[in-house]
């Protein structure tokens, strides 16, 4: 009953009101909408049902199109950054939004942060391929300011999508408005590292954001005994010494 309640709070923030099992309400092949004569009230709504995680994913970002849905679309940001890696990823990376370099690019933690972030998975004993990094928000805030909270709203339900088609076992939210927007809290990333949250099937575990860590390298052995938590829940063995906290 649980994982079915999770379900339906997850479907009810993509703004899903209803679900029919009805055969009427299935999508024809020719593409037009069916005729529900139930009532002449409702409208059925096309639904296509992806046939893998890749398809799943193109939806999502066929969907997300060149987003016009906040402001953040009129301040500059140059396109839209989704996502990269293994769409049947087990350990999943949520981030905050896309920097200079990510908006230049298209892709995200590609920057100083990223490249952080690329030698943490490494020292896990994964590559960037084999796993999966996604940002809260699609767009650059402009001078790489704090997300808002309209735009988080308006944003995180691709992201949810997102989870809920990669399913990975482990996901690691990097920062604080990663781990707020995820477990709905306003808890410091301060209070909320080092503890492991039960997530919609999978394990969520909090940790300090890699560009916090490049300002602060102090806190990167507290950021690595978070990855090891992450390492334990996936059965992997640590293949890596802890960083150095003057390392990059």
């Amino acid at each position: 009953m649980n994982q079915l309640a999770e379900h339906l709070r997850f479907y009810q923030e993509l703004g899903v009101t209803g679900i029919s099992r009805d055969a009427k309400w299935r999508r024809r092949e020719d593409g037009t909408r069916p005729v529900a004569d139930a009532s002449p009230e409702v409208e059925a709504v096309p639904v296509t049902i992806a046939r893998s995680t890749v398809e799943a994913l193109a939806m999502i970002r066929e969907d997300l199109g060149d987003c016009t849905r906040c402001k953040l679309h009129a301040q500059g940001r140059k396109q839209i950054v989704f996502g990269v890696g293994n769409p049947a990823a087990d350990l999943m990376f949520v981030g905050e939004a896309p920097g200079a370099d990510e908006d230049a690019q298209g892709i995200p933690f590609v920057g100083r942060a990223g490249q952080l972030l690329t030698k943490m998975i490494e020292a896990m004993g994964f590559t960037r391929d084999e796993v999966y990094i996604a940002n809260v928000l699609k767009c650059r805030p402009p001078g790489n300011r704090n997300p808002e909270p309209d735009e988080i709203a308006t944003c995180e339900p691709f992201l949810f999508r997102q989870l809920a088609s990669v399913e990975p076992k482990v996901v690691i939210a990097l920062g604080a408005f990663a781990a707020r927007t995820l477990l709905k809290t306003d808890a410091p990333i301060s209070r909320l590292r080092g503890r492991v949250f039960d997530y919609r099937g999978a394990k969520l575990i909090p940790t300090f954001h890699p560009s916090f860590l490049l300002r602060s390298p102090g806190y990167k052995r507290e950021a690595w005994d978070d990855l090891k938590k992450a390492l334990a829940l996936l059965g992997r063995e640590l293949r890596a010494a802890a960083p150095s906290p003057a390392s990059e």
